[in-house]
């Protein structure tokens, strides 16, 4: 009698994609890091990319999904702890992404020694780690991005900088003065406002030289970090304010959380609803300046969002693409059916546009300290390029996904993972409606300096298929007095020209075919509804992966 176990050998299926790296396998990623000026890098990227590509990072973020964070309020005896519990793999992540100065490189001295292109070498492990696992980058992206803010409050950056410059993860719940390593969260929205941080209502009354805040966060990002940055009303306004876990006694601070979020994606990461009963602050920044001094950060968070969805497109990208080099239908491997062929070229292509976009946005902060046109591109394009990345990789992934059939929808694999976590960035630190009244707002601040941008793009991009007929209609729809009206149109405009001018500086012949599909005309709906030639096709794939 036949054994039943014969009916289950495995056959044609894709072995997992894993003890990779992640950068050598990544040619476009290469070339936009040499184009704007991280090519001194290339090996510590290559390092990078090999562990984060190995298998036990590849398990780490599983496990780190699969056993979500617990809140756990009160200790044994009773006292209020409000401490949230991770899974170890979680703090692994969290420890080799701080190995790595992901949290802060740019503002160090080894980072800046980085050819001057700290942000660029910085975006691209960012982009790396996002393909593994997306939910630990919340903290350190707020850490990074804190430093920014905490700048207009000189005496707080001098004592807390020492603790943020280090390279070491500490995950205890201790006072972040005594630590090897801290983490900044955020708390900025309200139950009754979300977006609209004018309508917030948590008070704060002066305490001698520090402050004491009431209220609640309806969205506490990272609840487990050593301090937050929190918006409250004072005497003068929306303040920005520095609140610790503990206070300067050692007690632990009266920040109360209520609950964590029940997230579609994300779920590795922590975010809460939360109380403040009185809780300790310090000031940042100027009273009533709030939003002036929180917007330092903001800018920079929005710049990983972009980061973190051009990296999860690239992981469903990479990993489709993979299973249709194993996988066999009809005979034939479905990488070489043609209308595979034209669906996984057709997403390459966007894949490729999109990191030469944020690489490109990444320049830019490099460069705007000294440059006054980077500064002008930098407050111009981030929320362009915000927008348009990260609405793009729901879409996206949704494609990749069906490209591994029922096995890209079942949670074993990392594309239904990718899938849940994609829409958090497009509505993270400004919606889509946010970042097109953001760029019309910057463009009716600065419309000489937006103009300069504009004028800057269309010479990149001259001769380029649609670009001369985008510069009119961007500039036509603009100056339109009902400009809010078609803000969307154009804002993904703006973004298209954006990545055709950097795609034509790392590679001049696949900015012409994604101008031509998508600046000449409007892209299909659906990829692979396009006409390239085989040849194109190859050369698409072959990059992609080789």
């Amino acid at each position: 009698m036949t054994s039943s176990s014969a009916t289950h050998e495995v056959l044609n299926q894709s072995p997992p994609f894993e003890d990779v790296d992640l950068f050598g396998l990544d040619k476009p990623l290469a070339e936009a890091v040499e184009a704007n000026g991280g090519a001194a890098a290339i090996k510590e990227l290559s390092e990078f990319g090999q562990h984060w590509g190995s298998a036990e990072m590849a398990a780490r973020g599983r496990l780190a999904n699969e056993n979500t964070p617990k809140l756990r309020t009160f200790d044994a005896r009773g006292n209020r702890r409000d401490e949230v519990e991770f899974h170890p793999a979680y703090h692994e992540l969290m420890a080799r992404s701080a190995h790595a100065g992901v949290h802060n490189s740019t503002w160090n001295a080894e980072g800046k020694a980085a050819g001057g292109a700290a942000e660029v070498v910085r975006a691209a492990k960012f982009y790396m780690a996002a393909q593994v696992e997306t939910g630990h980058l919340c903290p350190i992206t707020m850490t990074r991005a804190s430093v920014a803010a905490l700048a207009a409050q000189p005496d707080l950056l001098a004592k807390t900088m020492p603790v943020i410059g280090t390279r070491s993860y500490d995950p205890s719940f201790a006072p972040w003065p005594t630590k090897r390593g801290m983490t900044l969260g955020m708390g900025m929205t309200e139950k009754q406002g979300g977006t609209d941080v004018r309508s917030n209502m948590t008070r704060a009354e002066r305490d001698g030289d520090a402050y004491r805040i009431a209220g609640h966060k309806w969205f506490m990002s990272a609840p487990m970090c050593d301090a937050f940055l929190v918006l409250a009303q004072a005497d003068e306004g929306l303040t920005c304010f520095f609140m610790p876990r503990f206070v300067p006694d050692g007690s632990v601070n009266a920040i109360q959380f209520q609950r964590l979020k029940d997230k579609l994606g994300n779920r590795s990461n922590a975010s809460s609803e939360v109380e403040f009963a009185g809780a300790y602050a310090m000031r940042v920044g100027d009273e009533g300046k709030g939003i002036r001094t929180i917007i330092q950060m903001v800018q920079l968070t929005r710049q990983d969002c972009a980061i973190a969805s051009a990296g999860l497109m690239r992981s469903g990208l990479a990993h489709a693409l993979h299973h249709a080099r194993y996988r066999s239908v009809f005979q034939k491997h479905l990488a070489d059916q043609p209308l595979m062929q034209a669906v996984l070229a057709d997403m390459a292509l966007h894949v490729e546009a999109s990191v030469a976009l944020v690489m490109r946005l990444c320049r830019s902060f490099d460069r705007a300290p000294d440059d006054p046109n980077e500064a002008a591109f930098m407050r111009l394009l981030t929320p362009a390029i915000k927008y348009w990345v990260c609405k793009s990789a729901p879409g996206f992934l949704y494609e990749a996904m069906e490209c591994l059939g029922g096995n890209g929808y079942v949670e074993e694999g990392i594309l239904a993972r990718h899938y849940r976590e994609s829409p958090v960035n497009a509505i993270w630190e400004g919606s889509g409606n946010v970042m097109c009244l953001d760029v019309l707002r910057a463009l009716s601040r600065e419309a000489e300096a937006a103009s300069a941008v504009l004028q800057s793009l269309a010479g990149e991009a001259r001769a380029l298929p649609g670009a001369a007929d985008a510069v009119a209609m961007i500039g036509k729809a603009f100056r339109r007095p009902d400009s809010e009206r078609v803000a969307r149109l154009a804002v993904e405009k703006l973004a298209l020209l954006a990545a055709v001018a950097a795609l034509n500086k790392v590679s001049p012949h696949h900015a012409e075919l994604f101008a031509s599909t998508r600046l000449a005309g409007n892209h299909p709906s659906m990829y692979g509804a396009v006409d390239l030639a085989n040849d194109d096709i190859r050369r698409l794939l072959q990059r992609a992966l080789p």
